[in-house]
């Protein structure tokens, strides 16, 4: 029993663990990344579609992104959602085609990008420490019901803090090579 809790903990904690890698992808670092557009999304015959969905995406070189639609009379409503996206683009419009430049980044919005990469790990070791305290709770009580020995109790903890401080050192790695990209660039 104990075990099989580890192991839905270790599930849950990958999930976390896998959007905190997605989101971190998604900072802008000063070169050419598509996955900032990951979450632009552009109203396509009634339906909020992604741009990935209703474009083909290129990389020409390390700060352009082309955005090519399937549709070329969506060019004009993907140019105004990257706009309104806040992401600091400014598309450039050439018919069937959105040239989109990725102007570097400077030292200001360099310290700034790396500031709420930091907030954003400690909201993560947040969560993980949530989960780790639902799986002591469930441990605990199913000692407390007689379901397992004390010593299956205490075993369980010790691996459910081996477990977070593995998934610490997962996201602070993570965490800091997306620092060091960030102001090293």
């Amino acid at each position: 029993m104990v075990k099989q809790e580890l192991i839905d903990l270790e599930k849950k904690m990958n999930k976390s663990v896998e959007h905190f890698r997605k989101t971190l992808s998604k900072l802008r670092t000063g070169r050419a990344n598509i996955n900032i557009f990951e979450d632009i999304r552009v109203d396509y015959y009634g339906s909020k579609t992604p741009v990935n969905q209703i474009a083909t995406l290129a990389i020409p070189d390390p700060t352009l992104i082309t955005v090519k639609p399937y549709d070329p009379s969506m060019t004009e409503e993907i140019d105004k959602a990257i706009r309104a996206a806040d992401l600091g683009l400014n598309p450039i419009n050439e018919g069937e085609i959105l040239k989109v430049p990725i102007p570097p980044l400077d030292g200001e919005r360099r310290k700034e990008i790396a500031k709420h990469i930091k907030k954003l790990l400690e909201d993560e070791k947040t969560a993980l420490r949530n989960m780790r305290r639902d799986s002591k709770d469930m441990i605990e009580e199913m000692e407390k019901e007689k379901e397992i020995t004390e010593d299956d109790k205490f075993w369980g903890l010790d691996k459910l803090q081996e477990i977070l401080d593995n998934y610490y050192k997962k996201v602070e790695n993570m965490a800091e090579a997306k620092q060091k990209e960030i102001l090293e660039i």
